[in-house]
């Protein structure tokens, strides 16, 4: 039998670019504690005003140093988080690809990213559309969180695109955690469109889910960046605990009015207003 032989020293290199490759490869996925997905409502019942109260709001918390001890608590001590606004079912955009969190620089990165985006705001109210966007964008920047979870916040119900509980089920069903933050809000929007006087309940028993989901209430516009501190520190720890200033609520119960109320509420208004939109 005739052997070929490999020289010692082109064996040598090629064990060594075997080695390197190793941690390569293993670097491909990074783990962090959480992966992030901030879904922001810019609907039509949010003026350009508010939706730039609520911009402030996460830049301000996001580069919080409470929020940053919270980060480095974690076994990691990094996350991983994305931004993206929405409001109708085709209006879904993403503000700030996945930026790797783990300090006051990386932090601010991301915050300065977020600041410096145009706000286009738009009509209808599809959480449905929002949380079927975000799937696909776990896992697809090279980071495995331990935990992952779609941040929704918002000042109205579901009435576009598909059935929220139905979306919402479809993220359970991939692992995915859906934390919410209700904007109660009794100001009259532009189009007189009607506010849903119990969107935390509607939030609590038709928008969250998952192994620890809750929602934290903002009470009005005004209070938004202290509820999105609040609230990025829970999910980040991964633990909820009863806070008093800002209510914490726990999934889930069911809504007595139903998971369609929104769709009801724009059919009516459309009816009423000779097929006007909000």
């Amino acid at each position: 039998m005739i052997r070929r032989l490999v020289p010692a020293r082109l064996r040598g290199a090629l064990l060594m670019l075997a080695a390197l490759a190793i941690p390569a490869a293993a670097a491909a996925v990074q783990p962090v504690d959480l992966e992030l997905v901030l879904a922001v409502d810019v609907s039509g019942s949010i003026d350009r005003d508010e939706a730039k109260l609520q911009r402030d709001g996460y830049v301000a918390a996001l580069t919080d140093p409470q929020v940053l001890a919270a980060i480095r608590g974690g076994l990691h001590g990094r996350i991983a988080v994305t931004y993206l606004e929405w409001a109708g079912y085709r209006h879904r955009r993403l503000v700030a690809e996945w930026h790797l969190v783990q300090d006051a620089l990386s932090a601010a990165a991301l915050a300065a990213r977020i600041a410096e985006a145009p706000i286009a705001t738009g009509v209808s109210t599809s959480i449905s559309g929002a949380i079927q966007f975000a799937l696909p964008l776990f896992g697809a920047a090279g980071f495995r969180g331990e935990r992952r979870v779609i941040d929704i916040s918002g000042d109205g119900p579901n009435n576009d695109g598909p059935a929220i509980d139905a979306a919402r089920d479809a993220a359970l069903a991939q692992g995915v955690t859906i934390n919410g933050l209700p904007i109660l809000n009794e100001r009259p929007n532009a189009a007189n469109f009607p506010q849903l006087d119990d969107l935390d309940a509607y939030y609590e028993g038709c928008v969250i889910g998952g192994p620890g989901a809750f929602i934290v209430v903002a009470d009005g516009f005004a209070s938004f960046a202290a509820a999105v501190k609040r609230k990025l520190i829970l999910e980040i720890a991964g633990r909820v605990r009863p806070v008093r200033a800002i209510p914490v609520r726990f999934a889930r119960v069911s809504y007595a009015a139903g998971c369609d109320v929104g769709e009801r509420q724009l059919r009516e208004y459309l009816r009423t207003r000779g097929g006007m939109r909000d």
